[in-house]
Parts: C-alpha cells; sequence; structure tokens
C-alpha cells in the first residue's frame, strides 16, 4: 500500500493551511491542526471502504514453447476484485512481454482477465512466480500494491513447426517416391532389384549374363544409395549468442539443424550431432530413425549460451578424427573479422577434403539494410560504409570456400530451413556423398 497522488496533494493542501494558520498569529495548535486531522479522517474512511478479503488470482501459460514464437498468458482476477485493477509480471531472460498488464472486466461475470503474449528468446526452462497487482482505493487516496504468488513454468524448446506442418515429410517423399522416382530409382548407384526390360528402358540397363540364364532380357533397376551419414556440427561460441529478430542465431541454426534431421530420418539416413565452442562439447554418432531424432532433439534443447570464443582448428581436428566414413558434414558458424575467418576457412578446407561439407551461415537483415539505404547524414554514410565492408569481406569469404568445394549458404534466418532443405536432398539425389 503507498499514497496516491491525490493524498499527496492534499497533504501539501493541508501544509500550506497550517501555514496561514501559523502565519496569521490565531489560535495556532487548533488551526494549524485542523487539516490533518480532517485528512485523516478522510484517510481512514476510505481504508475502511476499500478493505476487502484476498483477491483469487488464476494464471495460465503454455507448457512449451518454440524458440522465436510467441504464446499467451492468461491472467483472471475473482468477481470480488475492484473495478479498477492493473498489473505487472517480472518475466524472465528467456521470455520477452509486456511489463504492465490491463485487467478487462467482464459486466456479466464481473471477472476481470488480461492477455499477455510471450515471445520466447532463448532456449530452457523459465519460471513466472510473482504477479504485482495495483488498484487505488475508495476515494483515490491510498494505491494497494499486493504481490500474489504464481507458479507457471514455461520451457522453450527448439521449434519443430516445419515437422509438424508435414512440409518436410512431403518433400522427402516426393523426392524418393514421387515424380522424381525416374531419377532417383533409375540412376542411382545401389542395385534395387532385377525386372522385366521393356520398350522405353534404356538398354544399357541389360543385366546379359541374367538374361542369358532366364532366356528373356532382364533389366537391373538401381536406386540412390541410402544409409548416409549426416552430421550437424553447431558452432555454440559466443558469436552465435547475437539475435537476428529477437533470437539468438544458435536458436535459428538448431531449428533448421532439426529439420534437416528429421528430412534425413525420413529419407532413410543416420543423422548425428557434434556442438562445439572452445572445445568439443557433445558427440552424438550418427544414428537412423526418428529415435535418433528425438534424442538429438533433446541434446540441443539442452545447449547453453556460451560465451567463450569458438576454436575452430580444435573443433574440425576432433570431428575428422571421429568421423570414420564419408559423411555430409553440416557446420553452422560465423565470423566477423579477417583473423578468425582465415582460421575458419582452412579447417573448413580440411574436412572438406575426405567430406561433403555444408557451410551454413546466418545473414543479418539489419546489416543489408544499412548498406543499401540512402544516407540522410554523415552518420549515415559512415555507417553504410562499414557495413558495406562488412559485406564484401563476407563476400569474399563465402567465395573462397565456394571455390575450395565447399557447398556454402548465407541466407536470412527466416528462409535458412527450406535452403538447407532442399540443399540435403539435391546432394542426395545426385549422390554426391
Amino acid at each position: 500500500m503507498r499514497p496516491s497522488r491525490r493524498l499527496l496533494g492534499l497533504a501539501l493542501l493541508a501544509f500550506a493551511a497550517s501555514l496561514v494558520a501559523v502565519a496569521s498569529g490565531g489560535p495556532m495548535p487548533a488551526a494549524a491542526l485542523a487539516p490533518w486531522l480532517a485528512l485523516a479522517v478522510l484517510l481512514a474512511v476510505d481504508l475502511a471502504l476499500s478493505l476487502r478479503r484476498r483477491l483469487g488470482v488464476l494464471a495460465a501459460a503454455p507448457a512449451e514453447l518454440f524458440a522465436g514464437e510467441s504464446g499467451v498468458v492468461e491472467l483472471t482476477v475473482d468477481g470480488a476484485g475492484p473495478a479498477e485493477i492493473a498489473g505487472r509480471l517480472d518475466w524472465p531472460p528467456g521470455l520477452d512481454g509486456p511489463a504492465d498488464a490491463a485487467f478487462a472486466r467482464d459486466p456479466l461475470t464481473g471477472v476481470a482477465a488480461a492477455r499477455l503474449t510471450v515471445h520466447a528468446r532463448r532456449r530452457g526452462t523459465w519460471r513466472l512466480d510473482r504477479l504485482w497487482l495495483n488498484w487505488p482505493s475508495r476515494l483515490r487516496l491510498l494505491e494497494f500494491t499486493p504481490s500474489v504468488a504464481l507458479d507457471l513454468t514455461v520451457a522453450v524448446v527448439p521449434s519443430l513447426r516445419p515437422m509438424l506442418s508435414g512440409s518436410i515429410d512431403v518433400a522427402v517423399r516426393s523426392q524418393l517416391f514421387g515424380a522424381k522416382e525416374n531419377i532417383v530409382k533409375g540412376e542411382g548407384s545401389e542395385f534395387h532389384q532385377l525386372r522385366d526390360f521393356t520398350a522405353g528402358m534404356d538398354s544399357r540397363s541389360i543385366d546379359w549374363k541374367r538374361s542369358a540364364r532366364y532366356r528373356r532380357l532382364v533389366a537391373k533397376e538401381m536406386r540412390a544409395e541410402r544409409n548416409h551419414h549426416v552430421m550437424l556440427a553447431l558452432d555454440n561460441g559466443f558469436l552465435m549468442r547475437e539475435e537476428i529478430d529477437g533470437v539468438a542465431k544458435i536458436d535459428h541454426a538448431v531449428n533448421a539443424a532439426l529439420a534437416t534431421a528429421w528430412a534425413a530420418a525420413v529419407g532413410g539416413d543416420l543423422v548425428g550431432l557434434f556442438a562445439f565452442d572452445s572445445r568439443p562439447r557433445h558427440f552424438l554418432p550418427p544414428e537412423p530413425g526418428r529415435r535418433a531424432f528425438a534424442r538429438l532433439r533433446s541434446r540441443t534443447a539442452a545447449l547453453g549460451y556460451e560465451t567463450r570464443e569458438t576454436n575452430h582448428t580444435l573443433a574440425m581436428t576432433h570431428l575428422l578424427g571421429r568421423l570414420q566414413r564419408r559423411s555430409l558434414v553440416v557446420v553452422f558458424s560465423d565470423f566477423v573479422d579477417t583473423t578468425t575467418a582465415e582460421l575458419l576457412v582452412e579447417n573448413v578446407r580440411l574436412l572438406g577434403r575426405r567430406h561433403v561439407v555444408v557451410f551454413v551461415a546466418l545473414r543479418d537483415p539489419s546489416l543489408e539494410r544499412l548498406a543499401t539505404v540512402a544516407p540522410r547524414s554523415l552518420d549515415d554514410v559512415a555507417a553504410g560504409v562499414a557495413a558495406g565492408e562488412m559485406r564484401r569481406e563476407r563476400l569474399i569469404v563465402m567465395e573462397r570456400l565456394a571455390r575450395l568445394g565447399i557447398v556454402v549458404l548465407d541466407v536470412e534466418p527466416a528462409a535458412v530451413t527450406a535452403r538447407l532443405v532442399s540443399t540435403y536432398l539435391d546432394l542426395k539425389a545426385r549422390e554426391v556423398v
């Protein structure tokens, strides 16, 4: 409970009246105390009229939110509450929402409710444990500010939106069994089955030995090899903590990595995980099936937000020693200076000698806007020149990687999942691995 502005204003008036009474030379004690006594009586009446039983507050929040997406927290105060009521929530670091909650009272039920949109910024389990309420007294001389203990837990996890929508399943199954069936099954390197030769088939597919044995023309049907090893390498250094569109780069990378892992699981490949920062942290060997995807999701959800600088030399050397067969390695990383870029290029080049490497970097849209927007002041000119130089150096590094045979994806976060999945399907169809 605290005094309102109205009470402070009345106290100033009472103080002014007391000064006037003292300055007039009349019966000072009675005249000087009269305004304060009147204010005290008014305050006591206001307090007596405003006292009420403890309010009942109900709170509901989504148990789970995908990183980068939003949900709704609902707060409800029972019908015995005051006519005007407001609230304030203390948000944990991983959740972002409006600090003030505006309650609207239903005229039929008398229930005051507020709906707050919460945005999930960081992975983890976050608690909402306290709500601060605020309402004025009947005569608006006081403001009541009680706190209500809440027991809400919101788990922010990597996004599964592309998997739940079914878009990845459709894309992968179309690649394997849909309109591209002839490409995948007819021009692969893995033997699938024998079938009778019919008009229109490629004569080079005829198996002459078996045709002689069966005394009819028999052709080999091939298909693209499966059971490839796909390794998802996640850079979890401090550069990946930079936020783009309110979400850290590492979270954008994790979402795209999980979508690729799901596509690989549907396509019959084996998926593994490698996370690193200043040293290697997590290594999951490639495993088949959706059970492996569940393990991978659990590990990525537990990744912290590290403040260490990434050691690409140690990480790529460790990964090169752990991979026993030729694999598709998807490296999620980033750089800001030429020294980091030189080390990154050299170590990715060594990895690319034995494996197929896809390098994924997240482009910052704000940097692109700074480099292309028309300047209006000298500060805008300086910012545009700096942004243009950073973009030019970034393009040089990407071109060097591409010349080394590395598949480079330098895209904005909104498009990284679709581009990466389509790149994986293209490499799989062409049997590059």
